[in-house]
């Protein structure tokens, strides 16, 4: 049988220890763990026994852990964690992080903090931090780090080998070293590999690829993402505007943006208004409220004008009372239809397997897909109405008429509106779920009665 603990008992019984104020046997459960999994511990220890108790259990891991797992908690941790620390501590730790993520940590914390960091840091470290700091936020260089290897082209492999054992601990990857002119411009890149099984003599100008990708410091982070993802990079350069190296973004923070993104995506298809990176239980009552409040009420309104189209109709409906039977059917079908085509399109833009030049193309697909869709559900609908329900064959053919032109709308629209919101500068996510459900409500109705009046009339 096997004796290991399971990491949710592990976490069980350090909760239970700090309960009991047995903080030393607490420790020695924690200091066995990884840096990952101390911080989760941490973290639900704030949530469960407070901040207080957090902190008791941090500062008992040894120094260099302890600066380790602070980069891995959250950010709103991370800030609660400073305020309730020395000034000596939070300097430590700051000092100790990997620059990036110091970057990461400042800029989560009150302005006087910062303040009071940078003015003990030493006079470079204070011009870099400065300069890292007025990036802006979601651009290149706001996620890169300047801890990178920089090689020359004369220098040899055996040079160059020795360079990296001197350097490579107090820097982010040793995998890709990056070959710079006089001037910090970049001329070229040389993998850890290729330096490894070269000969010892060899020039690096004679190993390094001129033919490399690279960054702006401006380029937004989703973009970056994009780069990442297609040519299935570790590290990617970052340049200036004359192309001298500024520093690299490693695949560890292009993660967190890709995490970000889709979350972003995610909460924005479902009618989330600019949510932040708070956790739930984070973010308060009112927050909710401001998110999602905005967004609730346009899509009321639009349920307005459906009623009002409705109300236009009335006379007729009031002939054909069996009509409003089917029109939830044809509403949510219409819903489902254009919800299911935009989705697709939104996640083909967010990963670039669609262009904005592919409008007609994917206007044409989806033209194509909602004829054969439409059709097989009007089949249906035939036979079960006529058939089945034994109504009348213009009530058949006004419901299945519908159904068709309301599924070739839906999807045309579902298809082009994400594109169109791109085209003009709107997040693409926006053009989603509620959205699309509403507009296909609306026309819904007007494509329905509109055939109703027509067939009726004949």
């Amino acid at each position: 049988m096997d004796n290991e603990k399971t990491f949710d008992e592990i976490q069980t019984h350090i909760l239970e220890l700090l309960d009991a104020k047995k903080f030393l046997s607490a420790r020695d459960e924690i200091i066995s763990m990884n840096h990952v999994d101390c911080a989760e511990i941490i973290e639900e220890v704030t949530d469960e026994l407070g901040i207080e108790m957090a902190i008791i259990l941090f500062r008992m891991l040894p120094k260099d852990d302890a600066t380790e797992v602070f980069s891995y908690l959250p950010a709103s941790d991370q800030v609660d964690f400073i305020d309730h620390m020395t000034d000596d501590e939070t300097l430590r730790i700051i000092e100790d992080l990997d620059f990036d993520d110091m970057i990461d940590v400042l800029e989560e914390l009150p302005a006087n903090i910062v303040d009071k960091i940078i003015e003990n840091s030493p006079k470079k470290e204070r011009k870099r931090i400065n300069t890292f700091l007025n990036y802006p936020e979601d651009s290149a260089g706001s996620l890169m780090t300047p801890d990178y290897i920089s090689l020359r082209k004369d220098m040899t492999v055996k040079e160059a080998l020795e360079y990296i054992k001197n350097v490579g601990m107090d820097s982010e990857t040793v995998y890709t070293c990056y070959v710079k002119d006089s001037g910090r411009k970049l001329i070229g890149i040389v993998s850890l590999r290729a330096l490894v099984v070269s000969e010892d003599d060899i020039s690096i100008s004679d190993l390094m690829r001129e033919d490399f990708v690279y960054v702006n410091v401006q380029d937004d982070q989703e973009e970056i993402s994009s780069e990442f993802t297609k040519y299935g990079f570790l590290a990617i350069p970052v340049v200036d505007n004359e192309k001298r190296l500024v520093g690299i973004i490693t695949i560890d923070d292009i993660l967190k943006v890709v995490e970000e993104e889709y979350t972003e995506d995610f909460e924005r298809m479902g009618g989330v208004i600019d949510s932040g990176d708070d956790e739930y239980f984070d973010k308060s009552v009112w927050k909710n409220v401001k998110n999602r409040l905005p967004w609730l009420f346009l899509l009321m309104l639009s349920a307005m004008l459906t009623g009002a189209v409705i109300k236009h109709y009335e006379i007729m409906l009031s002939e054909a009372i069996v009509l409003i039977a089917y029109l939830p059917m044809l509403m949510g079908t219409g819903g489902n239809s254009g919800s299911q085509a935009s989705t697709v399109i939104v996640r083909g833009l967010a990963v670039g397997d669609i262009q904005l030049k592919n409008a007609f193309r994917v206007f044409w697909k989806e033209f194509r897909v909602s004829i054969i869709i439409g059709i097989c559900l009007s089949l249906v609908n035939f036979v079960r109405i006529f058939f089945i329900e034994r109504e009348g064959l213009s009530v058949a053919i006004a419901v299945c008429v519908s159904m068709i032109l309301i599924v070739i709308f839906a999807k045309s629209i579902g298809g082009l509106l994400p594109m169109l919101a791109k085209r003009i500068g709107i997040d693409p996510a926006l053009m989603a779920a509620p959205m699309i459900a509403s507009i296909t409500d609306i026309f819904s109705c007007m494509i329905y009665f509109t055939v109703a009046s027509f067939v009726f009339s004949l």
